[in-house]
C-alpha cells in the first residue's frame, strides 16, 4: 500500500520473521514462518528479469498509460499485467509491483504456509490468522487512526492502495488513499490507480465507488480523500 509503512511495524510480531529484499528499484518486505531471503531474491530478481526483458523487445508495455495487448505466449505475470490494466483502463504497469508481490508470494508458499509480501507499499496476504493492517492517508485525520481486518479465510488476498498525495507513484488525482481489496494483487494494483485518477475532490468519492462496483473481481474499496471517507464491499475496519 502506497507508504503504508505501519504495515513494516509487523516486523515486531513474533509469530512471523520480518526480513527485506532489495532487487534493483523493489525494495520489499516479507513476512513468512522462517527467514527465507535467499528464495526471495532469486523470484523477484527472475520475475523482475520477466518483465524487462519482455520491456525490452516491447518497449510500449511500460511506457503506454492505456492497455497494451500482448501475444498469447507472452510470459504469464506480463499476461496478467495486462489483462488486470485491460479490465480498468489503464497501462499494464499500474500492476507491476502487485504482480511481482503477489508472484514472489505464490512461489513461498511452498516453502511457508504463511506468506505476506509488501512491495512498495503493494500487500500480497496470505495467512492462517486475523491480520489487522494500519491505514497511512497524508494529512488526513484518518491516518493512523483506523485499521484494515483481514480474516485468514479470505487470504491469499491482494491489498493495494493508491494515492496522489502521498509517496512517488503516478497518480493522475488527489486521493488521500484509495485501498483496493481483491483476490488478484495485480487487479487490486491497477485498480486502485484506475480508481485514484478519478478522485480529485470528497465530491469524487461516490464516482469512485461506482467504478469498483463494476469492476469483476474487485472485493472491497475504501477511499479517503481529505475528511471525509466511503466505503464499499467486504472491508471491515477497526
Amino acid at each position: 500500500m502506497q507508504e503504508v509503512r505501519s504495515y513494516r511495524n509487523w516486523c515486531k510480531h513474533r509469530d512471523l520473521v520480518c526480513f527485506n529484499v532489495v532487487v534493483k528499484e523493489s525494495d520489499i518486505y516479507i513476512l513468512a514462518r522462517k527467514n527465507l531471503t535467499r528464495k526471495a531474491i532469486k523470484l523477484v530478481s527472475k520475475y523482475r528479469l520477466i518483465v524487462e526483458k519482455y520491456i525490452e523487445r516491447n518497449p510500449s508495455f511500460a511506457s503506454s498509460l492505456e492497455p497494451v495487448p500482448v501475444e498469447g505466449n507472452a510470459p504469464l505475470i506480463v499476461k496478467e499485467m495486462a489483462k488486470a490494466g485491460k479490465k480498468v483502463g489503464v497501462g499494464p504497469m499500474a500492476a507491476v509491483a502487485g504482480a511481482i508481490a503477489e508472484f514472489v508470494g505464490r512461489d513461498l508458499l511452498d516453502y511457508s504456509p504463511e506468506v505476506i509480501i509488501e512491495n512498495g507499499g503493494d500487500i500480497f496476504m496470505k495467512s492462517l490468522k486475523v491480520r489487522n493492517i494500519g491505514i497511512y492517508a497524508g494529512n488526513s485525520s484518518f491516518t493512523k487512526k483506523i485499521t484494515l481486518k483481514i480474516l485468514p479465510q479470505e487470504t491469499p488476498l491482494g491489498i493495494c492502495t493508491s494515492s496522489g498525495t502521498v509517496g512517488h507513484s503516478l497518480s493522475l488525482g488527489n486521493s488521500d488513499a484509495v485501498i483496493v481489496i481483491s483476490p488478484s494483487t495485480s487487479l487490486a494494483d491497477a485498480s486502485a490507480t484506475a480508481i485514484g485518477n478519478l478522485i480529485k475532490n470528497e465530491s469524487d468519492i461516490s464516482q469512485g465507488i461506482e467504478f469498483a462496483q463494476k469492476v469483476k473481481g474487485i472485493k472491497g474499496i475504501l477511499i479517503i480523500k481529505d475528511n471525509k471517507m466511503g466505503i464499499w464491499g467486504n472491508v471491515k475496519i477497526s
